[in-house]
């Protein structure tokens, strides 16, 4: 089920141009034509078609196990499983570790987090760059491992300044081995199954923040500065115990070594050498390919980080609105984020699926805006109604902010590993990173200036930013699915001439 480590596969949008059947393909139909074969034989004497032995088909763990088959997803899921976990207990401690046992006030606490999400913006690029440079593997381990320590680290904070440090440390590394994670899911996969391992991934991350979470309420519930700080060592050791399986990443995941230059030195027309020419050629290969000269990639990115705020209305924006404008308890608050992760776990992988395709990418981005938009509506009009009506209009938007979020992040992926180079897949893996992550930083403040304060007038401000982004992103994606169908039709044009004229060469001339 391993795919080779090649460059990407091109996007294959349901046009209709003239397929090319392809051996992989090819084998591709037979592996179907086998498995329906193995179906017939499972079928019971006797039975009808659509009667099936009890050991013909796999159970539930089977299938979740051929999911995570492939050998670096299994590593990864594995690393993810287990240093997420940290992650829920660190989130769910750290704003009342800051205020409580730092002594942190409020606006402190504000610019802490701030800070930390702006080191992450510069980071996510730096990730990437490096992950095309070097082995990305091993950065991956260097980071997760200073990711680690650095929670541990928190235990020490005993101030303003020192927690500032060490939440900025923090930050940077976490996303920029965030973007490393994503080059190497770059490469390591092809076409579909590129989004499907980022599903599986989040999916998991989504189960394990639970896991944590549950975990991290016992340091609340002590109450006691000496719960807060092995809560928090322990969230520590969780990142670090999820390196043990990073380090069995295999070589494949990293950059393909750049061949050697044919001469390291060129001669010039007075006979003279010009030894920094090779330098200067490379540096002109890597400018061709960077993402910065790519403009349809950028607004990509753009358009991206735009949608991605919806997750400052799900964590800042409903929780407010919810406690200070609706009658609805405070504890739908929960009820609503755990509704959201039920949806994520159990319908982020099978929503995924065909998303490589570019024409179904740009689908599913634009019912994503739909159902954002509306669900903005729909949570502004939960203002002034009566608890229970209130209650059910806000799950009702919460679901659909659900769905909207999961549509949205398959739709991205599949854009954005489709119409990244491949020669450069950390690069652009670091820009798209970078976007999301400078969207989340701009998220709170956009959300409190709009719905929580202009009330329905903000929400309805939301909504036509949210549809208008994932719009632009499914006007990205038809565009670039017909350029890649033009594209396919004039190479099969040309094969079909080149095979003509090699025919007619092949032919003897006549007398």
């Amino acid at each position: 089920m391993s795919p080779a480590p090649t460059a990407p596969a091109s996007p294959s949008p349901d046009t209709d141009a003239v397929p090319v059947i392809e051996p992989e393909l090819a084998a591709a139909a037979s592996a179907v034509d086998e498995a329906e074969d193995a179906e017939q034989v499972g079928r019971a004497p006797g039975s009808g078609p659509g009667t099936i032995a009890a050991d013909s088909r796999p159970g539930l763990l089977r299938r979740l196990v051929a999911s995570v088959a492939d050998p670096v997803l299994r590593i990864l899921v594995i690393a993810t499983l287990v240093s997420r976990v940290g992650r829920g207990i660190f989130l769910t401690v750290t704003v009342l570790y800051f205020t409580l046992i730092v002594g942190l006030a409020p606006h402190e606490v504000a610019i802490v987090l701030g800070a930390a999400s702006a080191a992450g913006v510069l980071s996510s690029l730096a990730g990437g760059w490096l992950a095309d440079r070097v082995s990305a593997r091993r950065l991956l381990v260097v980071l997760s491992v200073i990711d680690g320590v650095g929670l541990v680290c928190y235990v020490f904070a005993h101030d303003f300044v020192s927690a500032l440090v060490i939440a900025m440390i923090v930050g940077a590394v976490e996303q920029a081995a965030n973007s490393t994670r994503m080059a190497i899911i770059a490469r390591a996969f092809d076409g579909d199954q590129r989004v499907h391992a980022r599903a599986v991934l989040r999916t998991v991350t989504n189960v394990a923040i639970a896991v944590g979470s549950g975990i991290g309420a016992l340091a609340l519930l002590a109450g006691t500065a000496e719960a807060y700080r092995w809560i928090i060592v322990g969230a520590g050791v969780m990142y670090l115990a999820g390196v043990t399986q990073l380090v069995k990443l295999p070589h494949r995941v990293d950059a393909p070594t750049r061949p050697a230059s044919d001469a390291s030195v060129v001669t010039t027309a007075t006979g003279s050498t010009d030894v920094r020419a090779p330098a200067r050629a490379r540096r002109l290969a890597r400018r061709a390919h960077s993402p910065w000269r790519d403009p349809r990639y950028l607004a990509l990115t753009a358009l991206s980080a735009v949608f991605g705020m919806q997750f400052g209305v799900g964590e800042v924006g409903v929780p407010l609105w919810i406690a200070n404008d609706t009658n609805a308890p405070e504890v739908l608050v929960a009820v609503v984020l755990i509704l959201n992760t039920v949806i994520v776990v159990l319908f982020q992988v099978p929503l995924s699926r065909g998303t490589h395709d570019l024409r179904r990418a740009g689908r599913v981005s634009a019912i994503a805006a739909w159902l954002m938009a509306a669900a903005c509506l729909i949570y502004a009009a939960a203002s002034g109604l009566p608890s229970g009506f209130a209650i059910a209009v806000i799950v009702a938007a919460a679901v659909a902010h659900a769905f909207a979020e999961v549509l949205s992040q398959a739709g991205g992926w599949g854009l954005s590993f489709e119409l990244a180079d491949p020669v450069r897949a950390g690069t652009y893996q670091g820009v798209f990173s970078m976007g999301y992550s400078l969207g989340a930083m701009v998220a709170p403040l956009f959300v409190t200036s709009t719905a929580l304060t202009l009330g329905l007038a903000g929400w309805a401000v939301l909504a036509a930013v949210f549809l208008a982004s994932g719009l632009g992103t499914w006007a990205i994606a038809v565009v670039s699915a017909r350029a890649a169908a033009r594209a396919a039709a004039r190479a099969v044009t040309t094969a079909g001439r080149q095979a003509e004229g090699d025919a007619e060469r092949a032919q003897p001339s006549s007398a």
